[in-house]
């Protein structure tokens, strides 16, 4: 049981290529998790969250956890440990043309030189990982590898070398002409990436057990004078991996929940989570309501129309994620957040 005011472990989640209003493009929902970390003491999302490309936020209170491994955090399959730091092997597609290569092996120097984390050993792919793009009816983005194999053992390879957690750098197409990613880069539409980014980090973290995240290695645009400032973060540099190594630097270490050390944050310490009134159907987010942790229900429009009624699952409603770091004050602070509506119903 958590003491007021003591931190609330809290789960962020925001499903990643269903196009949200806030948290449908690289890096543009870190003001809300900066927010509701302040206000729980104790966020844990995902790198969709928290990667904006060439920008990036590190904070103590925000631990950045690669998805399928949130959602069996949340299942109470796994505990998180903080670390000091991480030792981030780099796994690189061998699809990735030289030219290209080079500018993100540079990133990782410049992250080694000016930030001072511990990067290395690099793996390259025996084969093309082989990355292609899809949609689904709904709207949202998703995706298929052709090698997932030479992806894992390339993995397989940088933890045997002592890596403990990973990033990987994929070759995605190139279409700089689709009117999708004119449409996206102006402010409409879905992250056509996203999906395919999802499939990367779940089956490297799934197999190898470790913090995993990814970084699309794709062609420089040319510029946009009509760019929406949600999508400016990812067009500053050539790579998407600055944000990566950031986030894998310090993401918790990954336990079997029954063998965590002492000052592991375990699944039983949720205290709520916090997603998308319209996409509630994830594994983190149902299997929080199946154990009576609080779900907070933020109007963030997407693609997705999975709700609460739908699910028939009872939820604390917000139209923010202001008023969403209000609730978990109030659940912090012990204060019963039906006390704060009005009108206040009678007892009996």
């Amino acid at each position: 049981m958590t003491r007021s005011g003591e931190p609330l472990p809290t789960l962020m989640v925001l499903p990643t290529g269903i196009g949200c209003e806030v948290g449908g493009y690289a890096g543009d929902a870190v003001p809300a998790a900066r927010l509701l970390a302040a206000a729980s003491g104790c966020l844990i999302t995902h790198p969709n969250v928290m990667n904006g490309a060439s920008l990036y936020w590190s904070d103590s209170r925000i631990h950045y956890v690669e998805g399928s491994s949130l959602d069996r955090f949340a299942a109470g399959e796994l505990a998180l440990e903080p670390v000091r730091s991480q030792r981030i092997g780099l796994l690189l597609d061998t699809g990735i043309e030289e030219d290209l290569r080079l500018r993100h092996l540079q990133v990782a120097d410049g992250c080694r030189a000016s930030l001072g984390l511990t990067l290395g050993p690099v793996e390259t792919t025996a084969a093309p990982i082989g990355v292609s793009l899809s949609q689904g009816e709904s709207g949202a983005s998703w995706g298929q590898l052709e090698r997932p194999d030479v992806l894992l053992a390339a993995g397989e390879r940088l933890r045997d070398a002592g890596a403990t957690a990973i990033a990987v750098v994929a070759r995605f197409p190139d279409d700089p002409d689709s009117e999708a990613l004119t449409a996206y880069r102006q402010g409409g539409g879905v992250d056509a990436l996203a999906g395919a980014e999802a499939v990367i980090s779940h089956w490297l973290s799934r197999q190898l057990n470790l913090p995993c995240a990814h970084a699309p290695a794709l062609s420089p645009l040319e510029i946009d004078p009509q760019l929406d400032p949600r999508a400016a973060g990812e067009e500053l540099g050539y790579t998407f991996l600055p944000c990566v190594l950031v986030g894998l630097s310090r993401a918790p270490a990954l336990w079997p929940a029954a063998e965590a050390p002492a000052g592991s944050i375990r699944p039983d310490q949720i205290g709520a989570v916090v997603a998308p009134a319209g996409a509630l159907g994830g594994a983190a987010v149902l299997a929080c309501a199946e154990r009576g942790v609080p779900v907070i229900a933020v109007e963030n429009p997407c693609v997705l129309s999975v709700t609460s009624e739908a699910l028939g699952i009872e939820v604390l409603p917000a139209s923010s994620y202001s008023e969403a770091a209000g609730l978990l004050l109030a659940l912090r602070e012990g204060i019963n957040p039906e006390a704060l509506q009005r009108p206040l119903g009678r007892l009996g």
